[in-house]
């Protein structure tokens, strides 16, 4: 009882903190892309547009998580944890769409450099990295473990190190090479954004495939099973991920002629390896005496 209540206490404080993230990167972007008009600046703007992909990152967060939240139901088995899933393609594509006019628009700067008000330009980014440094410290400590929230926090994290630049390009920003600068910054932070929101979207895109998860090799799964447990034969294996850190396996054990309560004993110390081993906790074993007529690894996929 005291675990479950615990992991409730965390799921609130985070529910709390995502909430507070959204109103503070509500107000960055308000603030940067008025100080952006004002002072002519593109990574100012550049910023804006980045924190307003995190305002829909953290609300798309939000809400995934408290659909996630629900358990099984008779229509949705293992619960609705996909919902978070998904949630992070959205997020990932949204992030990718963000930089592809980013990088857009500081093309056209290099050739058509505008002026910009340095000093204004300074006050703003500073205010904007103060709110997406505290915004990270809130998050940082649920990103372990949940894709969702991973993908949300990068989002803030790519932003405050794209408020780093912003801070000091503004300090340069009345020099001959000020607008320059302010353009090569865009692309610089568009980058960045690029690498971790490809990698996002990958990886969604295998869970939803329902791709062996990262770091599992089947064939070497299957031999651990047969040396740990000599006697058996493990195939028709199947593994997946339901939601983040939900990894799922079914397969088929050939068993000696052992009697009932042998049985269970090890298929119960299978189940102990599968999690201690390979941090596979959902696991769906089908027993055999004669066998199913087939020992193939993966059997026919279904």
């Amino acid at each position: 009882m005291g675990h479950d209540h615990g992991h409730g206490e965390r799921g609130d404080t985070l529910n709390r903190n995502l909430l507070i993230s959204i109103v503070l990167n509500g107000i960055i972007v308000v603030a940067e892309i008025i100080g952006g008009l004002l002072s002519g600046s593109l990574s100012l703007l550049s910023d804006a547009m980045h924190n307003m992909s995190d305002v829909a990152a953290l609300m798309i967060a939000w809400i995934a998580r408290r659909i996630g939240q629900r358990g099984p139901t008779p229509s949705y088995t293992y619960g609705m944890k996909r919902a978070e899933v998904i949630a992070a393609m959205i997020n990932a594509v949204v992030l990718l769409i963000v930089v592809s006019l980013i990088i857009r628009e500081a093309v056209g700067r290099f050739f058509s450099p505008e002026t910009i008000q340095g000093s204004l330009m300074l006050i703003v980014a500073v205010i904007g990295l103060f709110a997406n440094l505290f915004s990270v410290f809130l998050l940082k400590s649920h990103v372990h473990g949940d894709l969702n929230m991973r993908s949300a926090f990068l989002h803030l994290a790519q932003d405050t190190a794209s408020s780093v630049v912003v801070v000091v390009v503004a300090l340069f920003a009345t020099g001959r090479y000020g607008p320059y600068l302010d353009a090569a910054a865009s692309i610089l932070v568009a980058l960045a954004v690029l690498f971790s929101g490809w990698r996002i979207l990958k990886e969604t895109f295998l869970i939803l495939m329902e791709a062996t998860p990262a770091g599992i090799d089947v064939e070497e799964l299957k031999r651990d099973m047969e040396q740990t447990f000599e006697g058996i034969d493990f195939h028709h294996i199947h593994v997946w991920t339901v939601g983040s850190g939900q990894k799922v396996l079914s397969a088929h054990v050939l068993l000696p002629d052992l009697s009932l309560s042998e049985c269970e004993n090890v298929l119960g110390r299978i189940r102990r390896r599968l999690s201690e081993k390979w941090g596979i906790n959902h696991v769906t074993l089908e027993p055999e005496v004669t066998g199913c007529g087939s020992n193939d690894t993966l059997g026919s996929g279904l």
